[in-house]
């Protein structure tokens, strides 16, 4: 190699002279996506969101045509309904995107939508891409982020004690509107997180009744049906998530990794995929004073 040659080497080395990356060089194809199909149940997307911790799982249809791609089912939507069962009602729209759509755009989609993940459509469905996706390509420098933990941390942190029963702690996450709380023992120092995985994974859904109460309706009622005599108390079937009544201690993950302010960015989404969590705790010495999530070196690009 000559020298003029050498030295566009080393140019393009030092990400002067970049490819853009775009979807289809980061997404996971369709023939590795895992779908469900309409007309279907909540069980058939519940069983891999508890036993492979997908945030999501797309939703098709068989026609005539071939495959049509109709939605997405979150963990989410799986714990605020128990009461229902049906896929076609379960799933929402989300934004799609298609192979050629830059990977920072399709980032910064999926942080306006709040979506983890996007299907990638173009006529059919062609693969799904996700905020790990992003992780893993500027884990790999593919995509540039000069940013550092203290530049994208939030300072806000939702926290709970060990010793909270973990319903109590799943409405505490709900309400404060994140996917994690991180855990304090008595003296209030950090000792675990727990995440909606943690809770997902042990969560189940219980048959019950609920008492409607007594029935008010007389037969000399202008507005009841004809031939229709309420009497005593009426009970309509209930489907309810259930959790254990432990304490988060008995379900957080205790081995924290944690990072200093100083933490380059390409370092947090490295030890994000090697240890396979989202968001990171952010210390001063011994002290929490924030939280880095995946989402947040989204925002960066």
């Amino acid at each position: 190699m000559g020298a003029s040659g050498q030295a566009f080497k080393e140019y393009k080395r030092c990400g002067t002279v970049k490819r853009r990356m775009n979807v289809a060089d980061a997404m996971t194809p369709r023939e590795d996506v895992v779908t469900v199909e309409l007309p279907g149940t909540r069980d058939d997307v519940l069983e891999y969101i508890q036993e492979r911790g997908f945030s999501s799982v797309p939703v098709v249809k068989q026609t005539e045509d071939g495959e049509e791609y109709r939605g997405l089912v979150s963990r989410e939507e799986l714990i605020e309904r128990p009461d229902e069962d049906q896929l076609a009602v379960l799933m929402r729209d989300v934004p799609t995107v298609t192979a050629d759509t830059s990977v920072v755009d399709a980032a910064h989609l999926m942080i306006d939508a709040g979506t983890r993940r996007v299907p990638v459509v173009d006529g059919e469905l062609e693969g799904i891409f996700t905020v790990t996706d992003v992780v893993h390509a500027i884990a790999r420098g593919e995509v540039e982020l000069e940013a550092t933990a203290g530049d994208v941390a939030t300072e806000d942190v939702n926290t709970t004690y060990d010793g909270t029963p973990l319903p109590v702690a799943e409405r505490e996450i709900f309400y404060a509107n994140v996917p994690y709380a991180v855990c304090l023992d008595d003296e209030g120092r950090m000792n675990g997180i727990l995440t909606e995985v943690d809770i997902i994974e042990v969560a189940r859904v219980v048959e019950g009744e609920d008492d409607t109460g007594d029935s008010v309706a007389g037969q000399d009622d202008e507005w009841m049906w004809e031939g229709i005599k309420a009497i005593g108390k009426r009970y309509i079937p209930t489907r309810n998530v259930e959790l254990p009544a432990e304490p988060v201690s008995t379900f957080m993950s205790e081995d924290l990794v944690t990072v200093s302010k100083r933490k380059p960015g390409v370092e947090i989404a490295q030890a994000m995929i090697t240890e396979d969590i989202e968001q990171i705790p952010l210390v001063a010495g011994d002290e929490l004073v924030g939280i880095v999530r995946d989402i947040d070196l989204l925002e960066a690009l």
